[in-house]
Formats: C-alpha cells, structure tokens, sequence
C-alpha cells in the first residue's frame, strides 16, 4: 500500500499521512459497513483521494494538482499482483539509493519496507528518537530534493544498485545478530521479500540463505551473558526448521548460477551446521571468498578454518601477515592460536589486546575468562 502511494504521490512522507487517514477511517467505517470485497483496493482508492483533497487545500501545490489527478478510471479498484510487485521493488531501491547516506538508507528502509515505528528502530540502533527523526527526514529530503527516480535502475546499472540493497539488508541483519533478535528477524523478512520480488537474482537467495542459517543459531550462541563458540553450542537450541529453509534458499541460488560472495558465505555457514564439519573445505571457500572480497577480515576466518582444520602453526602464519592491529578479533584469533600452540605467556598478551578493544559484556567476559584458563 505504501509502496503504491509513494508511486503515485511522489512523496513519502505524504504517502505516510494518507494510508494512516485511511486506516483510520476504515477502523470506523468497517464495523459499521462492513469489510469490502477488496479492503486493499479500498485503503488504496481512499488514501489517495484523501491525499488530493489535501493537497486540493494546499494553495502552495494547486498548480501540480492536475499531475496527481488519476482519470476516473485509473483509480485501482484491483490491485494487480504484477503492479504492486513492482512497486515494492521500486520502493526497496528508493530507499537503498547510493545518493542517500547508509544511516539514511538504513532507517528509511526499516521504516518504509519494514513497517517500523521511528520509536522503534531508534531503540534498536541505540539512539534518540529526535536522531532517528532527523536521519529519516534527511534521507526523504534528499529524495525530493535530488529527484531520485521512484525506479528499479535500468538492467546496466542494477548489479550495482542491487548490490546497494543487499548490503543494507545484510548491515540491518548484522545490528540484529549482535543480540537484537528483533532486527535479525527484521532483516530476513526483507531478504524474504527481495528473493522473492527478483526469484533470478542467486545473490538475493544467497543472502536470504547465509541469514537465515545464521539466525537458526541465535539461540545456542549464548549462555546466560557468557557467549558460546560455535563448537560448544548445544545443537539442540538451533531452529533446523530454519536451517532447512537457508540450505533450500541456497540450492535456489546455486541452481541459478550464484557464485557471488552472499552464495559462498552461505555454503561455508552452511557446512558449519553439518554434524561433521568439512574444515578443509570451508578453508577452501574462504580462499574464494577472499579472491571475490580482497578482506583481510576473510582472510581471518580462512586461518581460523586452516586451524580447525589441523594446521594451527600455518593458521598463526597466515594471521600474522595481516594488517587489523584495531580489530578485536584479529587478537583474539591470534590468541587463541597461540594458547593450542602452547605459548601462553604470547596468547596471555593477545587476549589482553583483544580485551582492551571489547564492546559488549559477553566479549568482555569471554575474554576475561579465557585469561583466566591460561
């Protein structure tokens, strides 16, 4: 409905005001009258004629007037399925336009896409309501301002554009699985979404896939405030409902070509959720994925495989070529290295770096705890 009246008005934030005034009226209307045959054609129909009478009484817009003014017939009174797919889809890449901020697209896309109340994704990225606010309406400024194209880009230019959408999926994904579950679930229903709106696009299934293996496991990655690795986890909390959906979203991808990074990530999550991890092959994918990515960061986790695999002193090795000095993972990684190799005075040193740069109490309490062992 949204989506729709974004289309039509041109104007989120009129576009908010009239689907509001027609829920508002039908929640009076309804229980009198009745539900419509199409109570979605009749939200949409209401909303916009709600939105040109406001705009009928605003003497500052009266010449535009004619623009927004559907012929008698134009008015829907059945939705299309084809039509509103494509303006949910032209929605996501408004909202995720590369001319936006990050924040912005992040907080319009929660908002808009999501269903969010301000109120709501304020808490969730731990700021104010009054900056949520301020983010949003900078973000629907600009796109009134700069005539951002209420569109999906043209085909030479949507590999990057909907790499935009992917990455902001993903970044809402990852403030969720940092333990705002709400936001994880948040993120996978618009990854839902996305796979579905492009069912050809193996990067969207990929996406939908490595969140949804990942989330399956939320439960099981702490105990109490002490966070678990993953080989301690107790099987027995992950959603394998989930899990199964994620290995049925990458087969899609991978069916249809997907060798992109979303894909590779989620086979490597994937066969970490195998009862026998393959670590030699999740090593293996990691080298891929680090051609595709050129992240040290990936390069971590490829020598965090190498040691899983059984090959520690190479891990170490492979580590300590990399430049992430102020990356706590990098230390804690290092020091878990060390400790399996039996220098504990070097790992007790590590662990102390990584703790200098832990944010949460979970980390911090790890951290302590693994100082502690040695």
């Amino acid at each position: 409905m949204l989506a729709s009246l974004v289309r039509f008005l041109g104007d989120f934030d009129r576009a908010e005001d009239a689907a509001q005034e027609a829920f508002a009226i039908a929640a009076r209307r309804w229980p009198e009258s009745g539900v419509p045959t199409n109570p979605g054609a009749w939200l949409v129909t209401t909303a916009r004629n709600r939105a040109i009478d406001r705009i009928r009484r605003e003497r500052t817009l009266a010449e535009k007037i004619h623009l927004l003014l559907p012929e008698p017939d134009a008015v829907m009174e059945e939705p299309d399925d084809t039509v509103i797919k494509d303006e949910r889809l032209e929605l996501i890449f408004t909202c995720c336009h590369p001319a936006l901020a990050l924040e912005g697209q992040v907080a319009l896309t929660l908002r808009a896409l999501g269903g969010l109340e301000t109120a709501e994704i304020a808490r969730a990225f731990l700021v104010s309501e009054e900056t949520m606010k301020r983010r949003l309406s900078r973000a629907k400024n600009k796109i009134k301002a700069t005539g951002i194209p209420f569109a999906v880009p043209a085909a030479h230019r949507l590999p990057d554009r909907l790499d935009a959408v992917l990455a902001v999926i993903y970044l809402i994904y990852n403030e969720g699985y940092r333990g705002r579950v709400d936001l994880g679930a948040e993120a996978i229903h618009l990854g839902r979404m996305l796979a579905a709106l492009m069912p050809g696009e193996p990067e969207a299934h990929g996406l939908l896939a490595l969140m949804t293996i990942h989330h399956a496991r939320r439960r099981a990655r702490f105990s109490g405030e002490d966070l678990v690795l993953l080989d301690d986890q107790d099987r027995s909390l992950w959603d394998m409902g989930q899990i199964e959906e994620g290995r049925a979203a990458l087969d899609r991808a991978l069916a249809l070509g997907g060798r992109g990074s979303y894909v590779v990530q989620a086979a490597i999550a994937s066969l970490q959720t195998r009862e026998r991890v393959d670590w030699p092959q999740v090593a293996e994918l990691y080298g891929r994925l680090a051609e595709l990515t050129g992240s040290p960061v990936v390069e971590l986790n490829r020598a965090v495989a190498l040691a899983q695999a059984g090959d520690p002193g190479g891990a170490l090795r492979a580590v300590d070529r990399l430049d992430l000095d102020g990356y706590l993972y990098f230390h804690s990684t290092r020091a878990e290295l060390l400790r399996r190799l039996g220098r504990d005075d070097a790992a007790r040193a590590a662990y102390g770096r990584a703790l200098e740069l832990a944010t949460t109490t979970p980390e911090r309490r790890f951290l302590t705890r693994r100082i502690e062992e040695l």
